[in-house]
């Protein structure tokens, strides 16, 4: 490897820090190279909202004089991050793709992100995302669309799209998202790299502004290889006493095997639900990857979730957590939300606390459901998202087209939300292009068995190359 700023640009986390360990590739020269990428696609992909650019170089300066002088450093010394702008940072504004509160700087850091910077890692930007994370688009009516690395005339995911891209593009070694419906997972999919969401509980969601969904929400990772989200994870997680949501159980794994051997390993992929709106090609990239997995010596079985559409419809009315955070500015800022974010958001004030409670038993039951397939199997596997990555144009119009039937940007977390319901852990790797679009395979686990989640999709990794490749932008 050599020290040529766009290589640099594109070395994955584990890499990078094995290079700065070695004193062979300095953190001054690593953020360099990613904030010179920044600048020379940015105007194309207006993936940040808020850029640190002198921030950053400041931090790679200490943390190369810490280095320099023998200090103690971290797993992530010296690795520019970037932060999606719904997660709090302290003295940088942190306005949630919302105009309400474009001026709001928070006085500390969400824990996630704590974590990684006592790691060492160095953030340099805040990024682009759908308005409040109510969205799967990333069309941001305040700060404009991000556009997708692949296609710039393609949306790249939501909500988390601007921090997805970005890692796409090489504008970061590795990225935070949140997903309350799959908004780490989808742009993930769509831009080609790895999208983790742990089991709920396992990160502290403190710190995730405005999003109004605290049964269902997580602070992800996103990076170029599954190798270097289990290292995002790993720093990430433990329990928060300031959090309610957050669980004391023990850490996932930090770092992973080589190996590619699955044997043993019981993969199931549903009858119901998960390949009932998928479009053909990215189908038939999915089954392929499945395949692939029982090349590699997993058993591979079909299995049901009885009643899961029905108990899918149940939940729903779930989403009225969101009017805890929305209620006050509902009444007095109406015209500052977008308009999509505000007919997502007033309907909410006719569910009922009968609808609700109604939910929360659904939610019981379609746990129960998993957990009865949890006896037959160790992972699930099937596609991410139903189709590749939408024009933007498609998406603004409602009209993404599945088997020649047209459908609302809302149908690209179909398969993504269940997880989030039931909290269980949940992986997008990188399986295929079609039209030169990435494919997302999504492998879903057990509560808090992320070891076992990780392997799986690791030794898939391996033994392909779809996420070498990179975008032509």
């Amino acid at each position: 490897m050599t020290a040529n700023g766009n290589d640099l640009a594109w070395l994955t986390i584990s890499e990078a820090r094995s290079l700065i360990a070695r004193r062979q590739v300095s953190p001054v020269e690593l953020v360099r190279a990613v904030l010179g990428q920044i600048e020379r696609l940015e105007p194309t992909l207006n993936c940040f909202i808020t850029r640190c650019d002198e921030q950053a170089l400041a931090a790679a300066r200490a943390a190369e004089a810490t280095l320099a002088g023998g200090g103690e450093v971290g797993p992530l010394h010296g690795i520019p991050i970037a932060v999606k702008d719904n997660i709090e940072t302290a003295g940088i504004r942190s306005t949630a793709g919302s105009k309400i509160l474009a001026d709001y700087v928070p006085r500390e850091d969400a824990p996630a992100w704590a974590r990684l910077r006592a790691a060492g890692a160095i953030m340099v930007g805040k990024t682009n995302l759908h308005e409040f994370g109510f969205g799967t688009t990333t069309i941001n009516p305040h700060y404009g669309p991000t556009r997708n690395p692949w296609n710039p005339e393609h949306v790249p995911g939501g909500s988390s799209g601007g921090s997805a891209a970005a890692v796409a593009a090489g504008m970061a070694l590795g990225a935070l998202g949140t997903d309350a419906g799959g908004s780490v997972r989808i742009p993930g999919a769509l831009c080609g790299i790895v999208g983790l969401k742990q089991t709920h509980g396992r990160v502290p969601t403190r710190g995730a502004m405005r999003g109004g969904n605290p049964t269902r929400d997580h602070i992800g990772p996103l990076a170029r290889t599954v190798e270097d989200t289990a290292l995002l994870l790993a720093v990430m997680s433990g329990h928060d006493p300031r959090d309610p949501t957050s669980r004391d159980v023990a850490g996932p794994p930090e770092t992973l095997g080589g190996g590619t051997d699955l044997r043993g390993l019981r993969v199931g992929v549903p009858r119901d639900y998960y390949f009932a709106l998928v479009d053909g090609p990215v189908e038939a990239a999915v089954r392929a990857a499945i395949g692939q997995l029982e090349t590699l010596g997993a058993t591979v079985r079909e299995v049901r979730l009885p009643d899961h559409d029905v108990l899918m419809d149940g939940v729903d009315a779930i989403r009225a957590e969101a009017l805890v955070d929305h209620e006050h500015w509902l009444r007095t800022r109406p015209g500052d939300y977008g308009e999509e974010t505000l007919l997502r958001l007033l309907p909410l004030q006719f569910i009922l606390a009968n609808d609700h409670a109604k939910a929360l038993r659904a939610r019981r039951l379609l746990l129960e459901r998993y957990t009865a397939v949890w006896r037959e199997v160790d992972v699930l596997a099937g596609p991410t998202v139903p189709v590749v990555a939408p024009s933007i144009a498609a998406a603004e119009a409602k009209r993404i087209m599945v088997n020649g039937k047209p459908h609302g940007a809302g149908m690209l977390s179909q398969i993504t939300r269940p997880c989030n319901y039931t909290g269980l852990p949940a992986i997008s790797v990188p399986c295929g292009f079609v039209d030169g679009l990435p494919v997302g395979l999504m492998l879903v686990g057990r509560p808090f068995d992320e070891r076992t989640l990780l392997h799986a999709a690791h030794a898939y990794e391996r033994s392909t190359s779809w996420h070498e490749r990179r975008p032509a932008v």
